[in-house]
């Protein structure tokens, strides 16, 4: 059977909408001590796809940006930097360059984001772009459109012939749940991306009104603890997209521990994908320091 023919298995939500409301409100409801914000706040530093995916970027900027990234590293305390810089490709070159022997990496939204509106040879072409300036991982974006009308199919083939053209770059799939609407469609789409060869799934763009919910976040969640509680294949997850606070940070990082375990708390399998919460972060580590 061809691979893109591959036979898949797609369960279904297990839960009553009451049952799952209740379920995320108990993962939600928690509260921390002094010691506890502090490791929670390395994790997520540490955890931080430090991004600028705007139309007015310049090389500049993202140099100062790479600059900043590495800044926020003092090994005598423990505080790391984040695991990457996220660019658009025609920047992914001169990130490289600026984050060479940092241990910082470069990461590349891809393949049309962030509407994943363009035929499969161009979204192909643009990723082999990104890959051959020097990503380390690729963040693509799934097509709602194929998915919202029902053609599986098709986006389980386009995510499979992305993994093909990044086969040694970290692959993060964006789903856009925010466009998906229900739990069940998020955890469709959440099982497809990950049959497909995805590494990570990931919550949003960032660029549509609704954006990463702890709901859309914990059905994915799910998605990704049956999968390997069936495989043993470990899959990551990244909330992107709206997470400008500690707080909300601090929810996203629960949710994840509570249910994956200590052991699924570093940035191969966890991931916070933003512009602003990184400097917030290192100020309330500062703050809990003094």
């Amino acid at each position: 059977m061809p691979d893109n023919q591959k036979t898949i298995t797609i369960q279904k939500f297990p839960f009553s909408e009451a049952q799952f409301r209740q379920r995320v409100k108990n993962d939600t409801t928690f509260t921390y001590s002094g010691d506890e914000e502090l490791a929670m706040c390395k994790t997520i530093l540490g955890s931080i796809d430090l991004t600028t995916l705007e139309g007015s970027d310049t090389e500049e900027k993202v140099r100062k940006l790479c600059d900043t990234a590495v800044s926020f590293r003092d090994e005598g305390r423990q505080i790391p930097a984040p695991a990457s810089v996220c660019v658009y490709p025609p920047f992914v070159a001169v990130a490289k360059e600026q984050l060479q022997g940092t241990g910082v990496h470069v990461a590349s939204v891809a393949g049309a984001f962030p509407s994943g509106q363009l035929p499969i040879r161009l979204k192909i072409a643009e990723v082999e772009y990104a890959v051959a300036q020097g990503a380390d991982e690729i963040d693509m974006v799934i097509s709602r459109g194929a998915f919202l009308s029902g053609r599986y199919q098709q986006v389980y083939d386009e995510i499979r012939a992305i993994r093909k053209a990044c086969p040694r770059q970290k692959l993060k799939v964006i789903l856009e749940t925010g466009e998906l609407e229900t739990p069940q469609n998020i955890y469709r789409a959440s099982q497809l991306a990950i049959h497909a060869g995805a590494d990570f799934l990931k919550t949003s763009t960032g660029k549509i009104a609704v954006n990463a919910t702890p709901e859309a976040f914990w059905v994915m969640m799910l998605a990704i603890q049956q999968h390997y509680q069936n495989t043993g294949e470990k899959v990551g997850i990244k909330v992107a997209g709206g997470v400008s606070t500690p707080e909300q940070a601090y929810t996203y990082l629960h949710i994840w521990r509570q249910n994956m375990g200590k052991d699924w708390l570093n940035p191969d399998l966890f991931r916070v994908g933003t512009s602003r919460l990184a400097t917030k972060i290192f100020e309330k580590i500062q703050e809990i320091f003094l």
